[in-house]
Protein backbone atom coordinates (compact mmCIF):
# COMPACT_ATOMS: atom_id res chain seq x y z
CA UNK A 1 0.00 0.00 0.00
CA UNK A 2 1.30 3.46 -0.91
CA UNK A 3 0.92 5.96 1.91
CA UNK A 4 0.78 9.73 1.97
CA UNK A 5 4.14 11.28 2.95
CA UNK A 6 4.75 14.21 5.31
CA UNK A 7 8.10 16.01 5.45
CA UNK A 8 8.24 17.59 8.88
CA UNK A 9 10.45 19.22 11.50
CA UNK A 10 9.32 18.51 15.05
CA UNK A 11 9.56 22.04 16.50
CA UNK A 12 8.23 23.98 13.52
CA UNK A 13 4.79 25.42 14.38
CA UNK A 14 3.60 25.04 10.80
CA UNK A 15 4.55 21.35 10.87
CA UNK A 16 2.96 20.96 14.32
CA UNK A 17 -0.40 22.24 13.13
CA UNK A 18 -0.30 19.88 10.15
CA UNK A 19 0.45 16.88 12.34
CA UNK A 20 -2.32 17.88 14.74
CA UNK A 21 -4.89 17.79 11.95
CA UNK A 22 -3.60 14.59 10.34
CA UNK A 23 -3.64 12.63 13.61
CA UNK A 24 -6.97 14.12 14.67
CA UNK A 25 -8.49 13.05 11.35
CA UNK A 26 -7.02 9.54 11.59
CA UNK A 27 -4.91 9.87 8.45
CA UNK A 28 -2.28 7.17 8.07
CA UNK A 29 0.90 8.60 6.61
CA UNK A 30 4.65 8.16 6.33
CA UNK A 31 6.50 10.64 8.52
CA UNK A 32 9.86 11.91 7.28
CA UNK A 33 11.62 13.95 9.96
CA UNK A 34 14.23 16.34 8.57
CA UNK A 35 16.59 19.05 9.78
CA UNK A 36 16.01 22.52 8.39
CA UNK A 37 19.77 23.07 8.16
CA UNK A 38 20.14 19.95 6.01
CA UNK A 39 17.04 19.76 3.82
CA UNK A 40 16.96 16.80 1.45
CA UNK A 41 16.76 17.14 -2.32
CA UNK A 42 13.49 15.21 -2.24
CA UNK A 43 11.88 18.09 -0.34
CA UNK A 44 12.94 20.65 -2.96
CA UNK A 45 11.80 18.38 -5.76
CA UNK A 46 8.27 18.46 -4.33
CA UNK A 47 8.27 22.11 -3.24
CA UNK A 48 11.01 24.46 -4.53
CA UNK A 49 10.55 26.83 -1.58
CA UNK A 50 12.00 24.09 0.63
CA UNK A 51 9.93 24.78 3.74
CA UNK A 52 8.07 22.33 5.93
CA UNK A 53 5.55 20.89 6.05
CA UNK A 54 5.27 19.31 2.63
CA UNK A 55 2.58 16.68 2.23
CA UNK A 56 2.55 14.35 -0.76
CA UNK A 57 -0.68 12.44 -1.24
CA UNK A 58 -0.50 8.86 -2.43
CA UNK A 59 -1.77 9.99 -5.85
CA UNK A 60 1.22 12.33 -6.21
CA UNK A 61 -0.58 15.57 -5.34
CA UNK A 62 1.59 17.94 -3.27
CA UNK A 63 0.26 20.29 -0.58
CA UNK A 64 2.93 22.62 0.79
CA UNK A 65 0.94 25.06 2.92
CA UNK A 66 0.20 23.95 6.46
CA UNK A 67 -3.30 25.39 6.64
CA UNK A 68 -4.18 23.63 3.37
CA UNK A 69 -2.94 20.35 4.85
CA UNK A 70 -5.16 20.93 7.87
CA UNK A 71 -8.21 21.67 5.73
CA UNK A 72 -7.53 18.65 3.50
CA UNK A 73 -7.35 16.39 6.57
CA UNK A 74 -10.57 17.77 8.00
CA UNK A 75 -12.29 17.28 4.66
CA UNK A 76 -11.52 13.56 5.06
CA UNK A 77 -12.69 13.34 8.68
CA UNK A 78 -13.72 15.97 11.21
CA UNK A 79 -15.25 14.01 14.12
CA UNK A 80 -15.57 16.95 16.52
CA UNK A 81 -16.66 19.48 13.87
CA UNK A 82 -13.61 21.71 14.04
CA UNK A 83 -14.41 23.34 10.72
CA UNK A 84 -18.16 23.39 10.31
CA UNK A 85 -19.24 26.59 12.08
CA UNK A 86 -18.07 30.22 12.05
CA UNK A 87 -15.90 29.58 9.00
CA UNK A 88 -15.42 33.26 8.15
CA UNK A 89 -14.43 34.06 11.74
CA UNK A 90 -12.04 31.13 11.84
CA UNK A 91 -10.42 32.04 8.54
CA UNK A 92 -9.98 35.63 9.69
CA UNK A 93 -8.19 34.60 12.88
CA UNK A 94 -5.93 32.21 10.97
CA UNK A 95 -5.07 34.79 8.32
CA UNK A 96 -4.22 37.38 10.99
CA UNK A 97 -2.03 34.85 12.79
CA UNK A 98 -0.17 33.80 9.66
CA UNK A 99 0.49 37.38 8.59
CA UNK A 100 0.66 40.08 11.25
CA UNK A 101 1.19 37.96 14.37
CA UNK A 102 3.82 35.70 12.76
CA UNK A 103 5.84 38.75 11.67
CA UNK A 104 5.66 40.19 15.18
CA UNK A 105 6.54 36.83 16.69
CA UNK A 106 9.65 36.42 14.54
CA UNK A 107 10.95 39.86 15.52
CA UNK A 108 10.24 39.07 19.18
CA UNK A 109 11.94 35.66 19.08
CA UNK A 110 14.93 36.90 17.11
CA UNK A 111 15.13 40.40 18.57
CA UNK A 112 18.93 40.37 18.51
CA UNK A 113 18.75 40.21 14.70
CA UNK A 114 16.34 43.13 14.40
CA UNK A 115 18.10 46.48 14.98
CA UNK A 116 14.99 48.41 13.95
CA UNK A 117 13.45 47.94 17.38
CA UNK A 118 14.04 46.90 20.99
CA UNK A 119 13.08 43.72 22.80
CA UNK A 120 10.44 45.59 24.78
CA UNK A 121 8.93 47.05 21.62
CA UNK A 122 8.73 43.64 19.98
CA UNK A 123 7.24 42.10 23.13
CA UNK A 124 4.63 44.86 23.32
CA UNK A 125 3.71 44.29 19.66
CA UNK A 126 3.17 40.58 20.28
CA UNK A 127 1.24 41.47 23.41
CA UNK A 128 -1.22 43.59 21.42
CA UNK A 129 -2.33 40.50 19.51
CA UNK A 130 -2.37 38.33 22.62
CA UNK A 131 -4.63 40.90 24.32
CA UNK A 132 -7.20 40.29 21.60
CA UNK A 133 -7.16 36.56 22.30
CA UNK A 134 -7.33 37.18 26.05
CA UNK A 135 -10.43 39.31 25.51
CA UNK A 136 -12.09 36.69 23.30
CA UNK A 137 -11.40 33.94 25.82
CA UNK A 138 -12.84 36.02 28.65
CA UNK A 139 -16.21 35.54 26.96
CA UNK A 140 -15.97 31.98 25.60
CA UNK A 141 -14.08 28.76 26.25
CA UNK A 142 -12.29 28.79 22.92
CA UNK A 143 -11.46 31.29 20.19
CA UNK A 144 -14.68 30.80 18.24
CA UNK A 145 -17.12 29.75 20.92
CA UNK A 146 -17.47 27.00 23.48
CA UNK A 147 -16.03 24.22 21.33
CA UNK A 148 -12.58 23.62 19.89
CA UNK A 149 -12.29 24.70 16.27
CA UNK A 150 -9.69 24.67 13.53
CA UNK A 151 -8.77 28.23 14.56
CA UNK A 152 -7.71 27.07 18.03
CA UNK A 153 -5.57 24.28 16.62
CA UNK A 154 -4.06 26.40 13.86
CA UNK A 155 -3.08 29.21 16.25
CA UNK A 156 -2.04 27.09 19.22
CA UNK A 157 1.53 26.25 18.05
CA UNK A 158 2.27 29.92 17.35
CA UNK A 159 0.82 31.22 20.61
CA UNK A 160 2.79 28.50 22.38
CA UNK A 161 5.97 29.65 20.66
CA UNK A 162 5.34 33.25 21.66
CA UNK A 163 4.61 32.27 25.24
CA UNK A 164 7.88 30.42 25.64
CA UNK A 165 10.02 33.42 24.75
CA UNK A 166 9.18 34.72 28.25
CA UNK A 167 6.79 32.39 30.00
CA UNK A 168 6.74 34.40 33.25
CA UNK A 169 5.63 37.53 31.36
CA UNK A 170 3.08 35.57 29.32
CA UNK A 171 1.46 33.88 32.32
CA UNK A 172 1.31 37.12 34.28
CA UNK A 173 -0.10 39.25 31.47
CA UNK A 174 -2.50 36.73 29.93
CA UNK A 175 -3.87 34.39 32.64
CA UNK A 176 -6.92 33.29 30.64
CA UNK A 177 -4.90 32.63 27.49
CA UNK A 178 -2.39 30.78 29.65
CA UNK A 179 -5.11 28.38 30.84
CA UNK A 180 -6.27 27.90 27.24
CA UNK A 181 -2.70 27.10 26.21
CA UNK A 182 -2.29 24.63 29.08
CA UNK A 183 -5.30 22.63 27.85
CA UNK A 184 -3.67 22.02 24.48
CA UNK A 185 -0.14 21.61 25.82
CA UNK A 186 -1.30 18.78 28.08
CA UNK A 187 -3.65 17.15 25.59
CA UNK A 188 -3.15 13.59 24.42
CA UNK A 189 -3.30 14.83 20.84
CA UNK A 190 -0.40 17.24 21.30
CA UNK A 191 1.72 14.72 23.18
CA UNK A 192 1.11 12.25 20.37
CA UNK A 193 2.24 14.57 17.61
CA UNK A 194 5.34 15.67 19.56
CA UNK A 195 6.89 12.22 19.74
CA UNK A 196 10.54 12.24 18.68
CA UNK A 197 11.48 10.30 15.57
CA UNK A 198 14.84 9.51 14.04
CA UNK A 199 15.89 11.67 11.12
CA UNK A 200 14.81 10.38 7.75
CA UNK A 201 17.56 9.45 5.31
CA UNK A 202 17.29 9.29 1.53
CA UNK A 203 16.46 5.81 0.33
CA UNK A 204 14.85 4.74 3.57
CA UNK A 205 11.19 4.47 4.48
CA UNK A 206 9.81 7.00 6.92
CA UNK A 207 7.92 6.20 10.12
CA UNK A 208 4.40 4.97 9.49
CA UNK A 209 1.98 7.00 11.59
CA UNK A 210 -1.20 5.12 12.45
CA UNK A 211 -2.48 7.08 15.41
CA UNK A 212 -6.12 7.43 16.26
CA UNK A 213 -7.54 10.48 17.96
CA UNK A 214 -9.51 9.80 21.15
CA UNK A 215 -12.58 11.99 21.13
CA UNK A 216 -13.60 13.84 24.25
CA UNK A 217 -17.21 12.77 24.72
Amino acid sequence: MKYHILYSFRRCPYAMRSRLALVYSGINYEHREILLKNRPDELYALSPKGTVPVFQLNDGTVIDESIDIMKWALAQSDPDCWYTDKIVEQNSLIAQNDDEYKKRLDMYKYHERSPEGSYDEFQNAVGETLKVYESILSKSSYLCGDNVTLADMALFPFIRQGAHVDLVWFNAQFPILSKWLKIFNESELFMTIMKKYALWETGENGILIQEFYTRNE
